[in-house]
């Protein structure tokens, strides 16, 4: 029991804190030139989950040509996910930073995934794979509570960012899983996902429980 309640292996922090650490100073350089112009953060957020949202369109007419429309997906999907991570850079980096961006942004990062998965639903249930297709929204639901546990966790004061399945890693899952689906990769990649987002809702309520043992917070439901 005690061993359940230990935040994640030194080692797995380390890598996870230094990609983390080179994506955001990698993005900091992106943006520097971008920052000088009148591209606002919104507007990026705004073309991330556009992209986001065709790319859910295409994968579907995969029926017509598989390897076209799952790399096609793929490409779109990536590029949206890239533009969702550079808006954030860019607010920091020109200094527009605003309550309703953050908001905004959070609120389509849930839209555009959740679109992806739903159309990767569709493709299941059109091929009559019901365990695949009970995963992915097993995959919806965990993707949906990851982010939820650490906003609820910060608006109590605790960290609550623990764990492997947050959105750089589900967007590479996502991504992989179609870019191997004309080989049958794509339901082992929705798999994985829904293991690793449940297994990081755990790992966060976990660290919640184990940082109000420690500190003696009490509160009220």
């Amino acid at each position: 029991m005690h061993a359940m309640n230990e935040a994640p292996t030194p080692r797995i922090t380390r890598v996870k804190d230094g990609y983390t650490t080179g994506a955001r100073t990698l993005a900091s350089r992106s943006v520097t030139g971008l920052a000088r112009t009148r591209v606002t953060p919104n507007a990026l957020t705004t073309a991330g989950v556009t992209l986001c949202l065709v790319a859910a369109v295409l994968v579907p007419f995969e029926n017509r040509d598989k390897l076209l429309f799952y790399w096609l997906g793929a490409g779109v999907f990536v590029v949206g996910s890239i533009l969702d991570i550079l808006d954030g850079a860019l607010a920091r980096a020109g200094g527009r930073s605003t309550v309703f961006g953050a908001f905004l942004d959070s609120t389509t990062d849930r839209v555009g995934e959740g679109a992806m998965l739903g159309a990767i639903a569709l493709v299941f249930t059109r091929a009559g794979n019901d365990v695949a297709v009970v995963l992915t929204v097993a995959a919806v639901a965990g993707s949906f509570l990851v982010p939820y546990v650490r906003a609820k966790a910060e608006a109590l004061g605790l960290r609550g960012d623990v764990g492997l399945g947050s959105r750089a890693e589900r967007v590479v899952v996502i991504t992989a899983g179609l870019v191997l689906a004309p080989w049958g990769g794509l339901q082992w990649a929705i798999y994985l996902l829904a293991a690793t987002s449940w297994v990081t809702v755990l790992q966060r309520i976990l660290h919640v429980r184990k940082q109000l043992i420690h500190g003696g917070t009490h509160v009220d439901h």
